[in-house]
């Protein structure tokens, strides 16, 4: 059993947190995590490090697994989610993190 467990994660997510090193959602996902899944709309602000960008990639995650298609076609792949970001490098740090949560 994992701590992330009681947050409501589809097992290939839960899985891709326990591969990656994570043991327990820090404060923010702990909050975060459960209103996005149920589609509350969330603004949240935490230190650098507490873990935001899987606060928010995660549910997301989620949301989208339903519409999940295994076909190579650029076409089955729309565009469903789009996530800003101030700065190009917290861009890159949100890109590597997703790609990773979506390829496990």
């Amino acid at each position: 059993m994992s701590a992330f467990d009681p947050l409501g994660l589809i097992a290939p997510l839960a899985r891709a947190v326990a591969d990656l090193g994570y043991e327990k959602p820090t404060p923010v996902q702990e909050q975060a995590i459960p209103l996005v899944l149920v589609g509350r709309d969330l603004m949240a602000g935490a230190q650098t490090g507490t873990g935001k960008t899987a606060a928010f990639a995660l549910p997301i995650l989620q949301r989208l697994a339903p519409l999940a298609s295994t076909s190579t076609s650029p076409a089955r792949h729309p565009v469903r989610a789009l996530v800003l970001t101030p700065t190009r490098e917290l861009a890159v740090q949100v890109a590597a993190r997703w790609s990773t949560a979506v390829s496990t």
